[in-house]
């Protein structure tokens, strides 16, 4: 099988198709709309925020349950391991918890405070927390899905990725995962002007990459990415997609979608991020 690998590592056209933010410039009125209908969300739906699942201020996760669950969704924010918050994606819960499914939103230690790896780690112990002390909060974890947007998306790769034995929970549990314009390849970051962030070098590259490496967790994964996103980041989805057999259809690229409008069509009924994911709890 070949692989999609990144056709230029020239900084120019890495900087052009990894700046997400250049490449969408309404961005701020989209993460301004983001933080208000948060906020409305917050007020009106019950809640269990800011659970604490380590020692640092940022090792904290939101729960929003559900009257009758089906399942509880996982979503882990992007914001290139850099930026953003859970706060940020309170808005995600509405539609899922009408659907019947519990939300579990988590934060995580951002660059350049800890590296990538940290971060993912950050992930894996999230996942252990809930599993642990599910009971406490009324959220079964019987049926899980995992998501993410963009350094979400990776980080839902990192976890399926991760060895069993710093698992704290039975990987059966988990239904599957969603990865919603997820980084699979990382030598491209290297070479982006973001690196002075994330300090990637070869090593760090080899050990962050993804598409090499096997999936531990055998749920499906459905990995998705806007249309109208650059051909870098469409690249980085169909690469898992061709590199993964546990990716059970091709990467669902979706029309007239960017960056961001992914996002909102995962909360839209009949969108097919959504209905994709709603699958994966029947």
């Amino acid at each position: 099988m070949t692989l999609p690998l990144a056709p230029s590592l020239d900084p120019a056209f890495i900087e052009r198709e990894y700046n997400n933010r250049a490449l969408v410039p309404d961005h701020p009125q989209i993460f301004a709309r983001w933080e208000r209908d948060s906020g409305f969300v917050r007020e009106t739906l019950p809640s269990n925020l800011d659970l604490r699942y380590g020692p640092d201020r940022r090792h904290r996760l939101d729960v929003f349950p559900a009257a009758k669950p089906k399942g509880t969704l996982v979503f882990i924010h992007g914001g290139y391991w850099r930026t953003l918050d859970k706060s940020f994606f309170s808005w995600i819960a509405a539609s899922w918890v009408a659907a019947g499914v519990n939300v579990a939103l988590l934060n995580y230690r951002l660059a350049p405070a800890v590296s990538i790896e940290v971060i993912t780690e950050d992930v894996v112990a999230a996942m252990n927390w809930l599993f642990l002390h599910q009971s406490e909060h009324g959220i079964a974890m019987d049926k899980v899905v995992v998501s993410g947007h963009s350094a979400g998306g990776h980080l839902v790769g990192a976890l399926f990725a991760t060895p069993k034995s710093r698992l704290a929970f039975d990987t059966a549990r988990i239904a599957g995962g969603i990865s919603l314009s997820g980084v699979f390849d990382f030598e491209p970051l290297r070479h982006f002007s973001y690196n002075s962030d994330f300090k990637l070098d070869e090593a760090a590259v080899a050990r962050l990459n993804l598409y090499d490496k096997k999936p531990v967790i055998q749920a499906a994964l459905v990995a998705a990415a806007g249309g109208d996103e650059s051909s870098e980041f469409r690249r980085q989805t169909q690469l898992i997609a061709a590199a993964w057999p546990t990716v059970k259809q091709p990467a669902m690229i979706l029309p007239s979608l960017h960056h961001f409008s992914i996002v909102d069509a995962f909360t839209e009924r009949s969108q097919p991020p959504y209905e994709a994911t709603l699958a994966l709890f029947a």
